[in-house]
């Protein structure tokens, strides 16, 4: 078995003191040219890669970044995710993923266990926690909160208006010439769902249109709510020729309900989802959606993370949603 290459190896190697070479490795302090040329040639010849848990420990760091999320095995929450991934590769700190399952005491008592595994950094995506623990834990690390917005920690949040997301779905059906738009909502409760009812809601009004609640259901942002929200919709009226949907795994819902129907989409009904997953482009017809930046979201909360972590200036970019035309939509016939 090959003898594992300690820091002492290198010195040797280099002809040089143990703590030299540490001082290369975390470029603490000032070496020697011809010094700092050998121990980088003895790393290469002997194949030494440092302990970057080792070294964390004594700097008093775990090299962890904790991220709660709420189901990660949503496929809007896993494109998050995946960007935190990307966003921390090539540094030394990796995720610890912990799930709320949109709990208030699971998302709590994952925290709680986050930080007691000594984290440096949370991520926290949407959820119900409090906002006073959410401001109690920015004040012992750094954190950056993905989907919602808390006053006082305004430089900790990531989030899109999702009022004008719904708006500018909701619009580009009007000026399809449809007046009969019907909504699925996620849960109320929710803040973004909340938001974007009112945005549906606010272009109905602004083109003068009826707004009829009977073409308002409430989902729960599931594929299977889509469903059932067709299912409920249909029960109260078939007078309307486009829906948009709260995001787009309820959309998916719907657009299998009105297969089961024999409903064609755009041709009967027009359809719009929000979010635009990976999978809205292949989707039969693909779904015309407004795009909510979830990989961006997650790569720059990586970003700043790292940035904070480093005691650097910080600002947030200011993310909007923008809507995807695809073959889901069509003129009024």
């Amino acid at each position: 078995m090959r003898e594992t290459v300690t820091l002492n190896h290198v010195a040797r190697e280099a002809g040089v003191s143990p703590s030299t070479v540490s001082r290369v490795i975390n470029g603490t302090a000032q070496v020697a040219p011809e010094k700092h040329k050998a121990v980088l040639e003895a790393i290469q010849r002997l194949g030494y890669s440092p302990n970057v848990l080792a070294k964390g420990l004594a700097q008093g760091k775990s090299l962890s970044i904790g991220v709660v999320t709420q189901e990660i095995s949503s496929p809007f929450y896993g494109e998050i995710l995946k960007g935190i991934e990307q966003g921390l590769d090539g540094s030394p700190y990796h995720p610890i993923f912990a799930s709320g399952h949109w709990r208030a005491d699971r998302e709590k008592e994952a925290l709680r266990v986050l930080s007691g595994r000594r984290v440096d950094a949370m991520i926290v995506l949407d959820g119900l926690v409090p906002e006073r623990e959410l401001i109690l834990l920015a004040k012992s690390m750094p954190i950056i909160v993905i989907g919602r917005r808390i006053k006082g920690m305004e430089r900790h949040c990531l989030d899109i208006d999702h009022t004008q997301g719904a708006y500018i779905g909701t619009r580009h059906l009007i000026e399809l010439g449809h007046s009969r738009i019907a909504h699925i909502s996620g849960p109320l409760h929710n803040k973004a769902a909340h938001d974007r009812y009112q945005g549906y809601k606010k272009a109905i009004q602004e083109a003068g249109l009826q707004l009829d609640l009977d073409l308002v259901v409430e989902g729960n942002f599931t594929e299977q709510s889509g469903v059932l929200a067709m299912d409920a919709l249909f029960s109260k009226t078939r007078n309307f020729t486009a829906i948009i949907g709260a995001n787009d795994q309820m959309t998916f819902g719907a657009k299998l309900a009105l297969y089961r129907r024999g409903i064609r989409v755009p041709h009967d009904i027009s359809l719009v989802g929000f979010d635009d997953l990976p999978g809205c482009s292949y989707m039969t017809p693909p779904l015309t959606t407004v795009r909510f930046p979830t990989l961006e979201f997650g790569r720059e909360a990586a970003r700043v993370i790292l940035l904070m972590l480093e005691n650097k200036p910080y600002t947030l970019h200011n993310f909007q949603s923008q809507l995807i035309v695809r073959e889901s939509t069509a003129l009024l016939r």
